[in-house]
């Protein structure tokens, strides 16, 4: 930066440079004006080129004179309107920050506005959540307190039933007592499956021997019986067995006692000529059958040699259901006569009552014959009082019977 005259000029400016480039020219004329000056001396025949030459010389001087006054007036144009545009600069950039910062603000006071709101809706939304879970914490409270209630009432009943659980082991414990809870609950599957009139409990055979149950079926194949003991000590033996030796004996007390009761069974309630050619053993448990038809399929084979049917709660239900239809089978035989002879009766009935509508057709066929029968003789005498009525005595004409009689105005 160059200061000249209270102006300040940069160096790359090209005015600047073409001034720079002038002034040196200037100095170098000067220099070649000395040079000829000292050359003067020498060559005096060279002194009036040279004054030409310095007489140019001067005019260019003047010249490059005039040209640095138009130089330094355009360096002064220049000058004023960079100050101009920077002045225009200045305010164009002072009314876009006035601008800015006015918008600047707009926005500010709008977020804040818009945050506040935000604030206040989530400040509702807090309020509205916060009463939601006060409420559903309520209501999950007095849920939770009735499900403790609910609990503490099973934990009644759970207790209330292992009391239940530990008094029926103390009477399947006793072989009385498990006899009769045997012979109880194969009265109600019974009860339930069977007509009251089918079955008997505790019947005494002809031998003396008391049967459970009775069911009296048709022959074939005849009443079958129905028992309700077993040995459940073997069963439990062999659930309780907790060494080799232990399940060795169980299972072989298991197996002597079952085919014990196969052979009871079979020599005391299967009676020919009295009750069916086999017999039922129930068991009151699920859990024996499984096992039976599970580890010792050798029982369940003797039994069926014995032609002693092993069934438990559930296959006897199914057994007595097929009992039933045999029954209602047998009872639908029983009544196919009696059907027979209603059946000859209505026939007979049905064949009189033709006899008798086709009498009552005959005689409404003769009732309706004299009925026409009398019409035409009704019509005739009609007619024959209409020509008494008009009887006249100028012309007679005999009758169909050859019988003379007067002739109305009207026949002649």
């Amino acid at each position: 930066m160059i200061e000249i005259a209270g102006h300040t000029y940069a160096l790359d400016d090209p005015l600047v440079i073409l001034v720079c480039v002038g002034a040196a020219a200037l100095l170098l004329i000067f220099v070649l004006l000395i040079m000829a000056v000292r050359s003067a001396g020498r060559s005096v025949q060279m002194t009036a080129p040279l004054v030409q030459q310095i007489s140019m010389l001067g005019q260019q001087v003047q010249q490059l004179g005039a040209g640095q006054e138009q130089l330094r007036g355009g360096l002064q144009t220049v000058s004023d309107t960079q100050a101009n545009a920077q002045t225009q600069v200045i305010q164009t950039v002072e009314a876009r920050l006035a601008t800015v910062q006015q918008q600047m603000q707009d926005r500010l006071a709008d977020n804040a506005l818009r945050s506040a709101r935000s604030l206040s809706e989530m400040q509702e939304r807090m309020k509205e959540t916060l009463h939601g879970s006060s409420k559903q914490t309520t209501t999950s409270l007095t849920q939770l307190q009735e499900r403790l209630a609910a609990i503490d009432k099973a934990q009644d009943n759970i207790t209330k039933l292992s009391g239940d659980v530990l008094s029926l082991q103390d009477i399947l414990s006793n072989k009385q007592t498990r006899g009769a809870f045997g012979e109880i609950q194969l009265r109600d599957i019974v009860s339930k499956a069977l007509p009251s009139d089918s079955f008997a409990l505790q019947h005494t055979l002809s031998n003396g021997k008391r049967a459970d149950c009775l069911v009296h079926l048709p022959n074939p194949p005849g009443p079958i019986v129905i028992d309700s003991k077993f040995p459940l000590e073997a069963y439990e033996a062999l659930r309780a067995a907790e060494t080799d030796w232990a399940l060795k004996d169980a299972v072989a007390k298991m197996k002597t006692a079952v085919t014990k009761h196969i052979t009871d069974i079979s020599d005391k309630y299967i009676i020919e000529g009295e009750t069916a050619d086999g017999a039922l053993m129930f068991l009151p448990s699920e859990a024996v059958y499984a096992e039976l038809h599970a580890n010792f399929p050798e029982l369940v084979r003797k039994g069926f040699d014995a032609r002693v049917w092993i069934v438990s709660p559930t296959t006897c239900m199914a057994t007595l259901n097929t009992m039933r239809a045999i029954l209602k089978d047998a009872r639908m035989r029983e009544q196919a006569g009696a059907i027979r002879s209603e059946l000859s009766k209505l026939v007979t009935d049905v064949d009189r009552l033709g006899t008798r509508v086709g009498n009552l057709d005959r005689h409404f066929s003769q009732a309706s014959k004299d009925i026409e029968e009398i019409k035409i003789s009704a019509d005739k005498a009609g007619k024959r009082a209409h020509r008494l009525d008009n009887f006249d005595f100028e012309e007679l004409s005999p009758d169909d019977a050859g019988n003379v009689v007067p002739l109305a105005k009207s026949d002649v």
